[in-house]
């Protein structure tokens, strides 16, 4: 498993979170709801996080929700990327095939443009591929443009689009 990995910036450290990262990670988490909110406020009510501290501590002890922050030489976390192991089993239609899904990536707005989603999405698909995944999945909402931009630049395509009428 990686536990701490060097990227393309070698200013820039991935690791595993730990419940000491979670007040960071709970700012970072208000970052992207207004994000969201900004781009649909219809349904985002912003500011917010969608965890508690409480529901934090949980998800970073699960080795099936693995969370991952980088950090700057200095320690500063810069952004993090929450992870979900995924598996259907005994569907009639879908087989069984192992995903990580990535539930969250957020890079602080000040951090932006220093490989810091870069470096986290490259040892997301490290991880993957080390733990036997078939394939690593997202969600992205279509009002996040640079997020589309970002992810199609890492080489992701639709798997399937949702869609929708505002009635």
């Amino acid at each position: 498993m990686i536990m701490d990995s060097r990227m393309e910036n070698t200013e820039l450290t991935v690791r595993r979170a730990t419940e000491n990262d979670i007040p960071r990670l709970l700012e970072l988490l208000v970052q992207v709801d207004m994000v969201h909110h900004l781009g649909r406020p219809d349904i985002f009510r912003g500011p917010a996080t969608k965890y508690t501290a409480a529901q934090l501590t949980g998800i970073v002890r699960d080795e099936k929700t693995p969370v991952f922050v980088c950090e700057a030489q200095s320690g500063e976390v810069l952004g993090h990327a929450f992870c979900i192991h995924r598996q259907v089993v005994g569907d009639p239609v879908l087989t069984e095939i192992r995903t990580l899904y990535i539930d969250d990536i957020c890079v602080d707005a000040e951090a932006r443009g220093r490989h810091v989603g870069r470096t986290l999405y490259d040892h997301v698909i490290g991880y993957a591929r080390e733990n036997g995944f078939y394939n690593v999945t997202l969600n992205v909402w279509s009002c996040n443009e640079p997020a589309l931009r970002f992810y199609e630049a890492m080489g992701l395509e639709p798997q399937r689009i949702c869609m929708e009428k505002i009635l």
